[in-house]
């Protein structure tokens, strides 16, 4: 009793283990895939035999092959509710695709080697043909399971031999006729495709090895991504209530409300709030950013009018353009225009375009803000007069915590996401942004959206369409 325990407990485990039910499902799924290019090709060598030898005992056999295909095609709709969990089942299939395979095996060999018996001159090249040519298929078409395989090939070898030996039995040759040439040929067949059986086998192992280790690697890089998560999530909590209330802080102190400062601690007071900003931004970033990664930002498409969209824009940046002593003008379209886009997402890509423009443009400079309609879409540009980009940076201009390698840029501070997690949210638009620019002379950068038109814009008025991205 305990011996055939353990004799059913290893072939439980055989099936639990990685890749056994893969093999299973892969036969079973290959073999209803190519049951009209295996069946056309029998009916097209019973159509050729047919015509020279016995028609009716040729047609006869034909049939009970094209019989044995309803069993493998049963086997696959009952195989379809097999999860690979259930040992059980697995045991089950596995006996059905033996006894298929003995079956139709069987069908085949008997079908060719009464073409052979039919064939009494000329050697027996068009049924050694056409049984390696299944053999080849089976080789080609099989090799998921190598018991399976092996099973098929030892009935196809049977068969080989029996044409083999048909010529030797009937006229007892002598060793030097054509008839034991034929003979060994054969014998050289079957060892070619058993060398060749086990090539395919040992390819179809590396593939199921590759889709195992890229199933590992895919597994790890979500628990990586879900430390990553965790540890922003983190980041989000355990830094931004501290910081809020030292920022806070910071601003009561500068603007004399505890008190007058003294005028040694004020630069100090003034650098400490600005690194907090500086500070609050680069998690802000982060956040949003892993958001995007992990698509878990909402968007909330609605019509938009880039000229209202583009005054509040230019507005929302107008204390800071002050401070910096720039100049910021805005050029609206003489036409209305409108684009669908969630107003807060593509607000945050102009704070970003135009805080980017102001921080490299020098003070007395300016900086412009244009909307066109260009053909089917509408562009929005964002020029400046600043120090302007080198050629051939565009992937660190839009790439993550990447800022553009000169001494003129790196006096201004930054995260270096702003630009990517801009393009990720102008993508999630279906719109596209670019650069022009040129060193010493300035840079535009433009964003282009599909135009609204107003028969669209009228119909998505008062939709709200929420994306998860």
């Amino acid at each position: 009793m305990k011996v055939q325990n353990a004799h059913w407990e290893a072939r439980s485990d055989w099936f639990n283990s990685v890749g056994r039910e893969q093999r299973i499902k892969d036969y079973i799924t290959l073999a209803n895939q190519l049951i009209w290019q295996r069946q056309g090709s029998f009916f097209a060598a019973a159509m050729l035999a047919a015509f020279y030898f016995n028609p009716i005992t040729t047609f006869t056999f034909y049939i009970v092959v094209a019989l044995t295909e309803l069993l493998d095609q049963n086997l696959g709709r009952h195989s379809k509710a097999w999860d690979g969990k259930d040992p059980v089942v697995g045991r089950q299939i596995l006996k059905r695709i033996a006894l298929n395979t003995v079956v139709s095996a069987l069908a085949i060999s008997v079908f060719i080697v009464n073409i052979a018996v039919q064939q009494t001159s000329g050697g027996h090249f068009t049924p050694l043909f056409f049984l390696f040519s299944a053999s080849l298929f089976a080789v080609m078409y099989n090799s998921q399971m190598i018991g399976i395989l092996l099973l098929r090939l030892s009935v196809y070898a049977f068969a080989f031999l029996s044409i083999a030996f048909l010529d030797v039995l009937r006229y007892s040759p002598p060793l030097r006729s054509n008839i034991w040439l034929e003979f060994f040929t054969i014998i050289f067949v079957l060892y070619f495709i058993i060398d060749i059986s086990a090539k395919f086998y040992v390819r179809y192992q590396e593939r199921l090895d590759q889709m195992r280790l890229i199933k590992e690697e895919n597994e790890r890089t979500k628990a990586a991504l879900e430390v990553k998560r965790q540890f922003l999530a983190t980041v989000s909590h355990e830094l931004r209530t501290p910081l809020t209330s030292i920022m806070g802080s910071l601003d009561l102190v500068n603007h004399g409300a505890l008190g007058e400062v003294p005028e040694k601690m004020k630069p100090a007071i003034r650098i400490a709030a600005k690194n907090g900003k500086r500070l609050a931004n680069l998690i802000d970033d982060l956040l949003d950013l892993q958001k995007i990664e992990a698509g878990e930002m909402e968007f909330h498409f609605k019509p938009i009018s880039v000229n209202d969209f583009l005054d509040e824009a230019v507005e929302s940046t107008t204390g800071y353009a002050d401070k910096l002593g720039i100049h910021v003008t805005s050029v609206p379209s003489l036409h209305d225009c409108r684009i669908m886009g969630d107003r807060s997402r593509l607000m945050q890509v102009m704070n970003n375009l135009l805080s980017n423009a102001l921080k490299f443009s020098d003070e007395g400079g300016s900086v412009e803000v244009r909307v066109q309609i260009v053909g089917a879409r509408v562009r929005i540009s964002v020029h400046d007069d600043g120090v302007g980009i080198p050629k051939d940076a565009k992937d660190r201009v839009f790439g993550k915590f990447t800022q553009v390698d000169s001494s003129d840029v790196r006096k201004v501070g930054g995260t270096g996401l702003g630009l990517n997690i801009t393009k990720q949210i102008i993508q999630r638009h279906n719109a596209t942004i670019d650069y022009v620019s040129e060193l010493g002379i300035g840079s535009t950068f433009f964003i282009e959206f599909d135009r609204l038109n107003n028969a669209g814009a009228e119909s998505a008025e008062n939709v709200s369409v929420e994306k998860v991205a």
